[in-house]
This record gives structure tokens, C-alpha cells and sequence, in this order.
């Protein structure tokens, strides 16, 4: 039995609450000097700000949906018997926020029965926040203007396609390396506006192809979402539509089965 809209609205409701209240908290560290940066076992940094965003997100939940689960980057899971689960990532690009670089932002994905059903992606530093549940459309939000529907480009070639990507050495590692060389020099222009900024100019029409190559559940559940319901599509490179297959594609309809192509999907 789907979830209800009821359901999806009650929690989309506190997804933009506290994802704000989680900009608040994360912003008092942002461009601080004093700043101290960790690395955890898998040499990424962390820093207060990642994990005392996600504590603010984790004590919300405890209050308003005790019964959920939550899986979340900086601590360790909690079980629910509701069916829906959080799936957190309080400062999806630490490398570009521990360098004052504003591309970076908070995720808030939420699964019911194991489908992403709801998304939000703020980033602080720029106050702007994009948002979907399912059913319910995608919408992007700047400042306290009015939300406007977000929605993918119409583009249908890569010569006319703007193609945003992370950071160059983990594709040098990878086995896609010449497919995204020969893609870089196929489309009209190539940045590197990564991570999950890049997922989001995709959804509000900005850009046209975002690729991961390497993905953990937090990085992808808000993204889902919210590029589906904004016309497109986040697949990984074999056009599954999921957030564990550890890489993800965000990708406009016109472009999709090209960019598989060359990404050798299989």
C-alpha cells in the first residue's frame, strides 16, 4: 500500500523545517577560521558542523516520527517499525565547505518501503532549496521568493548539452575514463559544479547531465526524488533507477539513452 499524501506531506513539511534550522546551525561554521576538519576511517573529512546538523536533524525526528527509521552519514542507523526511513547527509561537498566554497548542501531523502518518496536539498550558503515528493512535483525555492515548479531542459543533444561532473582524479580511477574524455568534448560546455549541486541544475533546468562515480545511499536518496519528479531521470550507469548500486547519473530525457551508450551501460 503506497504511502498517503498525507503522509509524504507531513514529513516533506519537516524536511524543509529542519533542513533550514540545519542551515542555520552550519552556516556559524562556514568560512570560520577556527574551523577544525577530521578524517574518518575512509580518509573524508568531518567536521562539527556535519555532525551537529545531523544530531538536529536526528532529535527533530525523535520528536515529530519517532516510529521512522533513519539511516544518516555521521552516526549509526536506528530502526522504525513505520516504513519510512530518513536517509541523511548533512553537508553533502564537506571538501567544498571546509574551503568556503558555497556548492555545498544539506540532504534529506526519505524512503517508504524502500522507494525514495521524498527529497530536499538545501544549500546555506546560497539560501535555496530544492524540494520533491512523490505526486506532489518538484519545486525550487531562492531566498523567501515564491517556490516555482523545477523542471528539466528539453535538450536532446549533446552538442547543446551542459555536463557537470566531480572531481576529475576519482574518474582517472575509474573504468569510464575515456567514454568521459570523448563525452567532455562532445557537449557545448563541461564544468566541474559537483556533487549534489550539480544533481540540482539538472532538476531546475540548468543543466543537463550530472554523473557520480562513486555514490553512497546519502549522497543519492534526496537527488532521486527530485530529479524524477522534476521530468527526469537518476538512474546509475546501467539505467536502474536506485541510490545503492554506489554511482548515480542525474539526466535529462532527451539525453538519457546516448549518455548510457557511451557510459557503456550493460
Amino acid at each position: 500500500m503506497p504511502a498517503t499524501t498525507t503522509e509524504l506531506q507531513s514529513r516533506l513539511d519537516f524536511a524543509l523545517k529542519v533542513a533550514r534550522e540545519a542551515s542555520t546551525l552550519i552556516l556559524q561554521y562556514y568560512c570560520n577560521p577556527s574551523l577544525e576538519v577530521e578524517s574518518k576511517g575512509d580518509t573524508s573529512p568531518v567536521t562539527i558542523a556535519d555532525k551537529g546538523a545531523e544530531l538536529l536533524i536526528r532529535e527533530g525526528l525523535a520528536q515529530s516520527f519517532p516510529d521512522d527509521a533513519i539511516l544518516g552519514e555521521e552516526f549509526p542507523d536506528k530502526p522504525g517499525t513505520s516504513g519510512f526511513r530518513w536517509i541523511l547527509d548533512p553537508i553533502d561537498g564537506t571538501k567544498s565547505f571546509i574551503h568556503g566554497v558555497p556548492l555545498y548542501g544539506t540532504l534529506i531523502g526519505v524512503e517508504y518501503e524502500s522507494t525514495c518518496v521524498i527529497g530536499v536539498v538545501r544549500f546555506p550558503a546560497l539560501a535555496e532549496v530544492v524540494y520533491a515528493a512523490s505526486g506532489l512535483g518538484a519545486w525550487w525555492q531562492m531566498g523567501d521568493s515564491a517556490p516555482r515548479r523545477a523542471q528539466v531542459s528539453k535538450v536532446t543533444s549533446l552538442s547543446d548539452a551542459t555536463f557537470c561532473l566531480t572531481s576529475p582524479t576519482r574518474w582517472m580511477k575509474q573504468d569510464t575514463k575515456d567514454a568521459m574524455e570523448a563525452m567532455m568534448k562532445s557537449v557545448k560546455l563541461a564544468r566541474g559544479w559537483g556533487d549534489c549541486y550539480g544533481h540540482m541544475l539538472v532538476a531546475t533546468g540548468r543543466a543537463d547531465v550530472m554523473i557520480d562515480p562513486v555514490m553512497n545511499p546519502w549522497d543519492a536518496a534526496a537527488l532521486l526524488p527530485i530529479v524524477q519528479e522534476a521530468g527526469g531521470h537518476f538512474v546509475d550507469r546501467n539505467g536502474k533507477p536506485t541510490i545503492y548500486s554506489g554511482n548515480g547519473l542525474s539526466v535529462v530525457p532527451g539525453l538519457k539513452d546516448e549518455v548510457l551508450r557511451r557510459l557503456g551501460s550493460r
